[in-house]
């Protein structure tokens, strides 16, 4: 009778475990054909921060300590969400938390000038294309990196988002396309420029205040003018 008793609670216990516990937050690689919803239920791996912004993580590379995730991010009234890098703090196991006065840092962001709404859809296609669409179907960014041989997506230590192929060299990185800042190992290439975003809740590109630049000259920092005004080199 005991040992009846005993399996019908293990039975129980499992049951429960198994309708309850949720998939390991820290997962740093996705293959292809893999498709994401911007919603609580499709992406459970998500927290809101007391600052007002809040994160839906699909990529998360490391636990316990400063880390960095991928996914969709808001802030203010959530009603647009970019896909973004951000730096988040995460606990013993693996999930992302709230640490003293620190909020997710955005470093990087595929669609600033075109927000998506709650629902959106980020799909690694089969062909090896990153594609994220609204919730009206309608593409609003990708990586064009179909028929390239991709064979998986992979955020590094670093924070370089990546579509790696068999061999296991980049084919497509966020590194190549800087937003308004730099990470430690990433690169400014003459022609590219950092622009900062209107405001903390207005990601579009302030394209006619300031912008940070590398020429055959050196750095430079300048003001938004016609021509453009030099106010650091």
């Amino acid at each position: 009778m005991y040992l009846i008793c005993y399996s019908f609670a293990l039975f129980l216990f499992l049951i429960f475990y198994t309708t309850t516990a949720q998939p390991p937050l820290t997962n740093p690689i996705a293959n292809l054909s893999t498709t994401w919803s911007n919603t609580d239920q499709f992406l459970p791996n998500s927290f809101n921060f007391t600052d007002g912004s809040r994160v839906r993580a699909i990529l998360l590379r490391g636990s316990l300590e400063t880390k960095f995730a991928c996914g969709f991010y808001c802030n203010g009234t959530c009603t647009s969400h970019l896909f973004a890098i951000f730096i988040v703090q995460t606990n013993s196991s693996g999930g992302i938390t709230e640490f003293s006065r620190e909020f997710p840092q955005v470093v990087w962001s595929a669609n600033r000038d075109h927000p998506v709404s709650y629902g959106a859809i980020l799909n690694l296609t089969v062909t090896g294309e990153l594609v994220l669409q609204d919730v009206d179907g309608n593409a609003v960014w990708t990586t064009n990196t179909t028929g390239k041989s991709v064979a998986g997506l992979n955020l590094t230590d670093d924070g370089n988002l990546v579509l790696f192929d068999i061999n296991n060299s980049a084919v497509w990185q966020s590194f190549d396309y800087p937003t308004d800042c730099l990470l430690p190992g990433q690169k400014l290439f003459q022609g590219q420029q950092l622009i900062p975003s209107v405001s903390w809740t207005n990601w579009t590109a302030q394209k006619d205040l300031f912008s940070l630049q590398v020429t055959d000259e050196g750095l430079f920092a300048y003001v938004g003018s016609n021509p453009l005004q030099v106010y650091d080199s």
